[in-house]
């Protein structure tokens, strides 16, 4: 099948496909000059494209000597095209290391067709240029190839998305960006309406109300890699704009969605040569929780927590006792390989427990000479200390740490602490794991709002045993939800979605959504569930994610053409920025 790479354009032959079945052959090649050399009365330039680079060679008995004066003045990223010919390299010559290091392209004619002031960094993999300045210059950050193949992978895996949900019977079906704004969770970014004073649109932080619209209109198989706006703090796997895979099934229950899905990523991991066994784990929430202590564990390495509440009740260490009198949990972790660590390196830890919610942190470490070193075993005496080290498989050279707090803080501080200490400790995490994380509660309690909040998203379907629940226990009231968890990252979340309208209006109410704001913000879909919608629901994936992670980078920005920065700044463009007073005059804003 025709690739097309060589057609409607200039080249011949773009610069990574010349092999030796090439040579003799006569070809045009336009690009990027990479490197240039003289070297004894020939010059040697390294000609790039996207798809690779090829040595081209200038003699001066082959040009004109104004084509090679041009040559030996070359600028880097000046843009030139080379006509020639393909001959193989001298013995000893052959680059193995180059893709196309059997040939090279004698010269017989050269044209600039555009020149380059000195660029801002080295267009190489691998720079140490500060991310700001690539993104400032994101244009010449986009030539280095291992930008192109990041911005490759994103294509190749949103192509085989497509491919895999149009073979299911999924219709892509757009959604609308100027909508309503609905409690989604975080912040929405608000566009005034001209032609309505005093009113405003809200970007959508998802599509979720549409497409159960979508499912109530009978559409029963929708996706859209959909843009996604959320305005909120900002790290390296986050994004204020954002693309998700977007999905909604209708007539489904939850092992539909699932299975669904992993069929689809087996197609996606297999397009771009990764390989994993299918069908996937599901671990329910609280096991996560417990064994991990969050709800998108990397189980590529183990260091696990284990709980020691049992073990510590009434001991005479007071942090842990009185922890347990107030009815929290005792944790902790064994980092093996971390016993002979100096004292002073491992109260450094307390800084990360800290972060996360501790009052303090709390350590024993097993020296591998047999020494035991902590200010903490001399007040829990001899059988409660031995209890814990059958407990916690202690041997020679092991570091343990403990968090006594609430279930929520006591798992969050021992979860940062366990990934903290993979990457000291140099822990392989290579490969790739997914499995599924089911079984969330519907509720959580937000002691800062005082109120309940949904865990996923008041959508969600919940057991029927759970129903009556919603307004007496809510914090027992289970869900029918999962997440698609891959190397200690969220991929993806989904739900079975509420299709009454009137246990709707009940989960609404639960959140803390007024009788005035359930017609307001939420009418259109209360009537739509009133007149028939079918059971429905589905899962929506990070596309960034899911690519930062498949390309084995640290961020989401390597993964973006035109990323913002962690202020939501874009310093190429110099977004956001000021308007004219005639531009708010228009839209009735002033600013204050």
């Amino acid at each position: 099948m025709a690739d097309f790479k060589n057609e409607y354009c200039m080249h011949t032959h773009t610069c990574g496909e010349l092999r030796a079945a090439d040579v003799d052959a006569q070809v045009v090649l336009t690009g990027w000059v990479w490197h240039n050399r003289d070297h004894g009365g020939l010059i040697f330039v390294d000609l790039r494209d996207r798809d690779g680079y090829t040595q081209c060679v200038f003699d001066p008995d082959c040009v004109t000597a104004d084509e090679f004066h041009i040559a030996e003045h070359l600028g880097r990223e000046f843009v030139i095209e080379v006509k020639g010919t393909v001959r193989a390299r001298g013995e000893g010559s052959v680059n193995p290391n180059m893709a196309t290091g059997e040939i090279e392209v004698l010269a017989n004619a050269i044209k600039v067709l555009n020149t380059s002031v000195t660029p801002p960094f080295s267009i190489e993999d691998g720079i140490e240029t500060d991310e700001t300045t690539r993104m400032k210059w994101r244009y010449m950050d986009l030539r280095r190839p291992e930008m192109y193949k990041s911005l490759l992978l994103r294509h190749t895996v949103a192509q085989a998305m497509r491919s895999a949900l149009n073979a299911r019977g999924f219709l892509e079906v757009e959604t609308p960006i100027l909508a309503n704004s609905t409690p989604e969770g975080a912040r929405d970014y608000i566009v005034p309406s001209r032609p309505n004073p005093g009113k405003f649109y809200a970007l959508p932080q998802s599509p979720q109300q549409f497409k159960q619209m979508l499912m109530c209109g009978g559409i029963e198989r929708y996706y859209q890699i959909a843009r996604c706006f959320r305005d909120e703090d900002l790290r390296a796997d986050r994004q204020p704009e954002f693309t998700q895979v977007d999905i909604e099934m209708s007539f489904v229950n939850r092992d539909d969605v699932l299975q669904m899905m992993e069929d689809v990523m087996a197609e996606v991991l297999a397009a771009v040569g990764v390989e994993h066994e299918f069908p996937l784990q599901r671990m329910p929430w609280k096991e996560a929780m417990d064994r991990f202590g969050c709800d998108r564990p990397d189980t590529r390495f183990g260091m696990e927590l284990v709980e020691l509440t049992d073990i510590v009740r009434g001991c005479g260490f007071g942090v842990f006792s009185k922890a347990v009198e107030a009815g929290n949990i005792v944790k902790a972790i064994n980092a093996k390989g971390a016993g002979d660590w100096s004292r002073g390196d491992i109260e450094k830890l307390a800084d990360v427990a800290a972060a996360n919610g501790a009052k303090g942190m709390a350590w024993i470490a097993y020296t591998t000479d047999g020494k035991e070193k902590s200010p903490i075993i001399k007040f829990l005496g001899e059988e409660v200390h031995e209890a814990i080290k059958k407990a916690m498989n202690v041997e020679p050279g092991d570091l343990l740490l403990f968090a006594a707090d609430t279930f929520a803080i006591a798992n969050a501080v021992l979860a940062a602490l366990r990934l903290h200490m993979a990457d000291l400790l140099g822990i392989d995490r290579s490969g790739h794991a997914l499995l599924w994380v089911v079984d969330f509660p519907m509720f959580n309690y937000d002691p800062e709002e005082k109120k309940y909040a949904a865990e996923h998203h008041p959508f969600t379907m919940v057991p029927e045993e759970d129903i009556e629940k919603i307004e007496t226990a809510p914090l027992e009231v289970g869900s029918y939800s999962y997440d698609l968890v891959m190397d200690g990252f969220e991929a993806g979340g989904g739900t079975i979605r509420v299709h009454n309208a009137e246990l709707q209006k009940r989960i609404l109410r639960r959140v803390g959504v007024s009788e005035e704001d359930l017609e307001v913000k939420f009418g259109h879909l209360l009537h739509a569930l009133e007149l028939g919608a079918p059971p429905h629901g589905g899962i929506a994936l990070g596309l960034d994610r899911l690519c930062m992670l498949l390309a084995g980078k640290d961020s989401i920005r390597d993964v973006i053409a035109f990323p913002k920065t962690s202020s939501a700044a874009d310093p190429m463009t110099g977004a956001p920025n000021v308007v004219s007073g005639r531009q708010l005059k228009e839209v009735n804003l002033r600013i204050l």
